[in-house]
């Protein structure tokens, strides 16, 4: 592409940008107009930090966008009272089926450990709430199809915690793929490096005074308290979390699966990765190098590849920061990071001026509006249950993959590994026998 060539490309990508990013900056403006003085009645789930600061702190409550907090839940009792004060009065309740059962609840946000993700979902759609749920929205793959299934069943609102969806900042960037300014796009390269701490070796022992450790294991199979299993430390445990490749890395999955197009189950997974670092109690990975490949038709220049690299042991970040995603193109590279940062490259690595209206990055205040006006009825989710699904089912299948040590080619359509069913038993999991809260058709 020739200089004349390119800023002609500019000029209709900024002219394209602006007509794209309308529907997500306009809509809780839509919303205003539409229903100023009926205010979507929310129960929050889950009090703790993205709970607490994420969710209670950036739900808008104030002027026009007309939500209320009315319940604040968590088992820990401590938490779930500095959260009723943080919403300015609401109820706090440590049992999720006290908002459930509330008729009068129009909506909830789900931000618990990820083993609670689905099941709380479930029974909330069920219950006819819409939902906002955070990433990955399920804890195992087969969770995320019943979430899909869910939606269509009840026709609620599902928005999902990948929050670059919903930013002016990363949709500009992905319509400048679409609009081809690198050709076509035939790699993207994600990665999660930082450093993690080390949780330690540590013995059951009695929970914490005020904090209802069986209904936090909830629908998971039981299993003694342990406190280095316990707040955030969850996320390493086969039980309740995804590990650091569901946790933060479902962000890069997902940002890199739409700048590649992507809107299906990758067919090949090839993985290689394990504890090589923390000597710890940690059940997932510390490291690991996951390639996954779209055949498309099959033909040349339809393959993609994505590609997702995760050191939570390092300090040394590519790009100067701990997650970002690089775009393979034809005719040349983009790189953007939540941290806000974003470059192009032209073919022979020449590095062009181009730059975004608005720094990307994880704007959950724009997710949770987005979520409002889609409630609504004045706009779309952007991050939707079955756009959640292909994303963190990317984290699941390399996970699986690092459990049973092999790589494995996947049935995109039936959902099922190929040829192994000791790695299929992985895409589901064991529940507590007779738990009000386990999924139904697992």
């Amino acid at each position: 592409m020739d200089h004349t060539n390119r800023r002609t490309f500019f000029q209709q990508t900024g002219r394209n940008v602006a007509g794209v990013t309308s529907g997500v900056l306009l809509a809780s403006t839509r919303a205003r107009a539409g229903g100023a003085n009926e205010r979507i009645r929310v129960g929050v789930i889950g009090c703790g930090g993205q709970g607490k600061n994420g969710h209670i702190g950036l739900l808008p409550r104030q002027g026009r966008d007309n939500a209320e907090i009315v319940y604040v839940c968590d088992p820990d009792e401590k938490r779930r009272m500095e959260a009723a004060t943080l919403a300015g009065g609401a109820k706090p309740v440590g049992n999720l089926r006290t908002i459930l059962d509330d008729k009068s609840i129009d909506a909830v946000t789900i931000a618990t450990p990820d083993h609670w993700h689905a099941p709380a979902a479930l029974l909330a759609l069920d219950a006819g709430k819409h939902v906002y749920v955070e990433k990955p929205c399920s804890h195992n793959l087969r969770e995320g199809r019943l979430l899909v299934e869910a939606v269509r069943r009840t026709g609620k609102i599902v928005q999902h915690g990948t929050q670059a969806r919903s930013d002016r900042g990363f949709i500009e960037a992905i319509q400048m793929i679409r609009d081809g300014v690198i050709g076509d796009v035939l790699i993207a390269k994600a990665w999660n490096i930082q450093r993690r701490r080390n949780i330690g070796h540590a013995q059951p022992s009695r929970p914490p005074s005020g904090f209802d450790y069986d209904m936090w294991v909830g629908p998971a199979p039981m299993m003694p308290f342990q406190k280095n299993r316990h707040h955030y430390s969850w996320h390493w445990w086969y039980n309740f979390g995804t590990g650091d490749l569901g946790n933060d890395g479902t962000h890069e999955f997902d940002m890199a699966r739409w700048g590649l197009g992507l809107n299906t189950h990758p067919t090949s997974v090839a993985v290689c990765g394990g504890k090589y670092f923390f000597d710890d109690d940690q059940q997932f990975p510390d490291t690991v190098t996951a390639t996954f490949e779209y055949p498309g038709d099959g033909k040349v220049g339809s393959r993609k590849q994505l590609i997702f690299e995760m050191k939570i042991w390092s300090t040394n970040y590519p790009h100067g920061v701990d997650g970002g995603v690089e775009f393979w193109g034809t005719e040349g590279t983009m790189f953007v990071s939540r941290r806000g940062k974003f470059e192009l490259r032209a073919e022979r690595n020449q590095k062009l001026d181009t730059m975004l209206s608005k720094r990307p990055e994880m704007d959950v205040k724009s997710n949770l509006r987005v979520w409002l006006a889609a409630i609504r009825g004045d706009s779309q989710p952007t991050a939707d249950a079955q756009t959640a699904h292909l994303s963190a089912s990317l984290p699941h299948l390399a996970n699986t993959a690092c459990r049973v040590g092999r790589s494995f080619q996947f049935d995109p359509v039936n959902e099922k590994i190929v040829g192994d069913e000791q790695a299929n038993q992985l895409l589901s999991r064991k529940y507590r026998e007779g738990h009000w809260a386990v999924p139904k058709d697992v």
